[in-house]
């Protein structure tokens, strides 16, 4: 998952985007000034950040031009207004945003954007990476001392570990026996206890992302919503999310 930084002076908004994507199990920082933005890009390894135009101390645009200007625009930006004209959004774009979303943003529309920045972002960070060692090698080849040769170490296979309980059921992913399910009780409650237990395991595998819980579950995001609520299942303090 990522680490992401929502920049915006509106507390309702800072919220609701937070809420949404720690519910993708996405790390989420919060900024409501450029100036506390600033601290937080700086001591942080940002993945993507949702940057407000028109904040009352420097606005978006104004920072978005001093990250590029100063190197440190090394993530994805998102820029959001609900009031920018055409020229604002194409300016942004030219600076360095990514995209922009204009208030009230859509929740599709949210999620599309931030998985676009996020597949740019760790496209742009592996061609970094790859081009490390290319640099390194094309500096070798350079040199005239060559390096000393450096022997393989044997790769050594592990032993399969012995399998432990009973091997899971054909076609399924585990096997749940019959001691471990809540049977000594009313239908209805044994039901409840069933499927809190299943949708508990479902949101800790999968870090608290309600779209692929949604997915491994079969169930429509609203639904799955409800019925977590329903269950008792508390989603408030990001239990499930990552760190």
């Amino acid at each position: 998952m990522a680490e992401i930084l929502v920049v915006d002076d509106e507390i309702g908004i800072r919220e609701l985007l937070s809420e949404i994507l720690g519910d993708e199990g996405h790390t989420v920082l919060l900024a409501d000034s450029a100036t506390q933005a600033r601290r937080i890009r700086d001591g942080n390894a940002l993945d993507l950040v949702l940057l407000d135009i028109w904040m009352p101390d420097t606005d978006g645009v104004t920072l978005l031009k001093e990250w590029a200007a100063a190197g440190k625009l090394t993530m994805p930006v998102i820029m959001m207004s609900g009031h920018a004209t055409i020229d604002t959004a194409v300016e942004a774009t030219r600076i360095g945003a990514l995209d922009f979303l204009e208030k009230p943003i859509a929740l599709q529309k949210l999620l599309k954007a931030v998985e676009q920045g996020l597949v740019r972002g760790r496209a742009g960070l592996a061609r970094t990476i790859n081009a490390a060692p290319a640099a390194a090698q094309a500096q070798s080849a350079q040199s005239p001392v060559a390096a000393p040769a450096v022997a393989a170490s044997p790769v050594v296979s592990p032993a399969p570990s012995s399998p432990e309980g009973p091997a899971p059921a054909a076609g399924t992913g585990a096997t749940v026996a019959v001691r471990d399910l809540p049977i000594d009780m009313p239908l209805r409650e044994a039901r409840d206890a069933f499927e809190r237990a299943y949708f508990e395991h479902h949101l800790a595998r999968e870090h608290g992302s309600m779209t692929r819980v949604a997915e491994k579950t079969g169930l429509e995001r609203t639904h799955l919503y409800r019925k977590l609520k329903q269950l008792g299942i508390d989603l408030s303090r990001g239990a499930y999310r990552k760190g």
